[in-house]
C-alpha cells in the first residue's frame, strides 16, 4: 500500500501537474488503492475523476468508467490523451475510426481507462468484451442516477449491479455523486452494492469560491444582461426555465454586443453541437440554456452562473451553479426569482405522474429553495444547513456582502391574515389580484457602510460607479503588469485549441495561464512547477509559451 500511494503521488506530479491532492481526494483514493468498494459525495469542482483516474494508473488492469453523458466522456478522454494516458470511450457519437482504435487498445490490454453509457453496457456483447478484458474498477459517475430519490433518475441505472456480476471477477466498484442526500445514498448503496457495502465519503458541500446571490423579479432581461455584462469577456452559463425563454434571452444579449448563444432540446442537433463545442473550445462565449446544458460538461474556467428563472430544488441549483468555478478560482452566481416562478414549479409538482409521497419529497425540497431565496441570513449558512452542515458567515454571499434591512412587520402580517378571513380563504398566495409590485423577501438590503467596505487583495474601488467591485477569476491571481502577457497566453492557447480541435482548458486551464503569467518561468524545469503541467503538456506545449513569456518580458 505504501508502494502504490509513493506512485500515486508520484504520477500525480508527472501525469497532472499537480503538487498535492485537493481536500478529500487522497483518503478516497487510499481506499481505491486498498481495493474497498467506496461511495463518493463530493460537490462538483472539488476533484471527483481524479480518484479514479489516479488509481487507473497506479494498477494493473482496465477502469471502466460509466457515466450517463457523452459529452464528458469526450473532454475526459481529450484530456488524459492530452497528459499522455491511454484512455477511449464507446458510445454513438465516435467516429469509426476512433471505435477501431479502442477496440485495438482493448485486444492488445493497453487501454488504462474505458469510458461507456449504462445503455451501451445493457448490450450482451458489451458484457462479453469486457468479461475478457482485465476489468478490475468499475467507476460509476453521476451514481444518484440509480435512484428514484435522486433528481436525475435514470432506469439505466439499475443494471449496473447485474452487470458487475456479469464482468465476473473481484470487480471493485466505486459511486460517485455530487448530490446525494441520505434517501438517495441509502439507494445507492442497496442498488449498486448489494453484497459488499461500500465505505461511504461525504465531503462539505462548500465552494467558498462561488459567490451567491439571488434578486427579486423586476426586469429580468435588464437584470441578466447587467450581470453578463458584469462579467465581459468571461464565460458563463445563464439558464431559463423554457425554450422560448432561452431564444428571447439569447438574442436579447447578442443583440447587446454579448457573444451569447442558445441551447435547448428543441434545436437541430448540429446548431446544438456547434454552440457546445463553441462554448467547450472559446474564451468568452455565454451559453443561454435550458438544464438540458450543462450535465457532462468539464470546462473548469465557467466564471459566472446565471439563473433567470427559478431552478426546480436546491439539489438542482447546487448542481448547476457548480459548473461555474471548476478550477477553484473565484466565480459569480445570481438567481432571479418571483411569484410566477414560484407558481410555476408547484403546477409541475403537482401535475406530474409521481407518488404521493414523491411529490411530498418535491413540495419539501422546493420550499427550502424558497427559504433559501429569501433567507434574512448568511446564504452559504442556509444551504450547507440544507446538507447538513453548519457554518460560520461567509463573507461572499449578497446579504453578507451588503446586509439585510430588518423592520416590524406584525401589523402588515394582521392585515394580511384579516384580508384572508374576509375573502374566505380563497386565494393563493400566487393569486395575481392587487398583488404588491415587488415579489419577495421582507428583507432588504442595505449599502455597506464606509467602515465595513472590503479593502486589499480581490477587491478594487471603481470610480466610475462609486463602489467596491469583487475581482473575478484570473485577474485575482494576476496584477496589472502581468495583464498583457495574459491575454498573450490566451491567444496561443486558442489557437492550439483549435489546430487540434479540442476544448481550450485540455491545453492548459486559466489558472495554469494565470501562474504563468504572474511567475513568468524562464526554462521547462522552471514551468514544470506551475500547477497543472505535467511531463506530456511540457513535451507538448512547453517551448511555445515559454517563447511567448520571453517575447513579453
Amino acid at each position: 500500500m505504501t508502494d502504490a500511494l509513493s506512485t500515486a503521488y508520484a504520477l500525480l506530479h508527472s501525469v497532472f501537474g499537480f503538487n498535492e491532492f485537493r481536500p478529500g481526494q487522497e483518503e478516497i483514493v487510499r481506499a481505491v488503492l486498498a481495493g474497498e468498494n467506496v461511495l463518493t459525495v463530493m460537490p462538483t469542482g472539488s476533484g471527483k475523476s481524479l480518484c479514479y483516474q489516479l488509481p487507473a494508473l497506479v494498477r494493473p488492469g482496465l477502469t471502466l468508467v460509466v457515466s450517463p453523458l457523452i459529452a464528458l466522456m469526450r473532454d475526459q478522454v481529450r484530456a488524459l490523451a492530452a497528459a499522455g494516458v491511454a484512455a477511449g470511450s464507446l458510445n454513438s457519437s465516435n467516429e469509426p475510426g476512433e471505435t477501431a482504435r479502442v477496440m485495438d487498445l482493448l485486444r492488445k490490454r493497453e487501454l488504462r481507462l474505458l469510458y461507456v453509457a449504462p445503455e451501451r453496457l445493457a448490450r450482451p456483447d458489451t458484457v462479453e468484451m469486457l468479461a475478457e478484458a482485465n476489468v478490475t474498477l468499475m467507476a460509476i459517475d453521476e451514481a444518484h442516477c440509480v435512484s428514484q430519490w435522486g433528481h436525475d433518475f435514470r432506469p439505466e441505472y439499475l443494471t449496473l449491479g447485474n452487470v458487475a456480476r456479469q464482468i465476473g471477477g473481484r470487480l471493485q466498484t466505486l459511486a460517485l455523486t455530487a448530490t446525494a442526500d441520505a434517501p438517495t445514498r441509502g439507494d445507492i448503496v442497496e442498488k449498486l452494492f448489494p453484497s459488499v457495502p461500500p465505505r461511504v465519503f461525504v465531503r462539505s458541500f462548500d465552494r467558498p469560491n462561488l459567490r451567491l446571490a439571488f434578486q427579486t423579479k423586476e426586469r429580468s432581461s435588464r437584470q441578466v444582461l447587467a450581470f453578463v455584462r458584469a462579467h465581459e469577456g468571461e464565460s458563463g452559463i445563464v439558464y431559463c426555465a423554457s425554450r422560448r425563454k432561452v431564444e428571447e434571452l439569447s438574442a436579447t444579449l447578442a443583440e447587446a454586443g454579448v457573444r451569447a448563444l442558445p441551447y435547448h432540446a428543441g434545436l437541430d442537433k448540429r446548431v446544438r453541437d456547434a454552440n457546445q463545442d463553441s462554448f467547450q473550445q472559446d474564451d468568452g462565449v455565454v451559453m443561454t440554456a435550458t438544464v438540458a446544458f450543462g450535465m457532462g460538461i468539464d470546462k473548469p474556467d465557467v466564471r459566472f452562473v446565471c439563473h433567470a428563472d427559478l431552478p426546480s430544488n436546491v439539489e438542482a441549483y447546487y448542481q448547476e451553479i457548480g459548473r461555474a468555478g471548476r478550477d477553484g478560482l473565484p466565480a459569480d452566481t445570481l438567481t432571479l426569482y418571483g411569484l410566477g416562478d414560484m407558481q410555476l414549479r408547484r403546477l409541475q409538482i403537482e401535475q406530474s405522474d409521481s407518488s404521493d409521497e414523491r411529490k411530498r419529497i418535491e413540495r419539501q425540497r422546493l420550499g427550502a429553495l424558497l427559504a433559501l431565496a429569501e433567507a434574512p441570513r448568511c446564504r452559504r449558512q442556509t444551504l450547507l444547513a440544507y446538507f447538513g452542515e453548519q457554518s460560520e458567515p461567509c463573507g461572499n454571499c449578497d446579504l453578507c456582502v451588503e446586509g439585510v434591512e430588518r423592520f416590524d412587520g406584525t401589523i402588515d402580517a394582521q392585515k394580511a391574515m384579516s384580508a384572508i378571513l374576509r375573502t374566505g380563504e380563497r386565494f393563493g398566495v400566487e393569486c395575481r389580484a392587487r398583488r404588491p409590485r415587488s415579489s419577495g423577501s421582507h428583507s432588504r438590503r442595505r449599502p455597506w457602510p464606509p467602515s465595513c467596505r472590503p479593502r486589499g487583495r480581490g477587491w478594487r474601488w471603481r470610480n466610475s460607479c462609486r463602489c467596491w467591485q469583487r475581482l473575478r477569476g484570473t485577474a485575482a491571481i494576476v496584477g496589472d503588469a502581468d495583464t498583457a502577457l495574459l491575454d498573450a497566453l490566451k491567444a496561443l492557447r486558442t489557437k492550439l485549441a483549435r489546430t487540434q480541435n479540442v476544448p481550450a482548458y485540455v491545453v492548459f486551464s486559466d489558472r495554469t495561464l494565470a501562474e504563468l503569467a504572474s511567475h513568468r518561468p524562464a526554462n521547462p524545469g522552471a514551468m514544470r512547477e506551475i500547477h497543472g503541467i505535467g511531463d506530456a503538456k511540457l513535451e507538448r506545449y512547453g517551448a511555445a509559451f515559454l517563447e511567448v513569456i520571453r517575447t513579453n518580458a
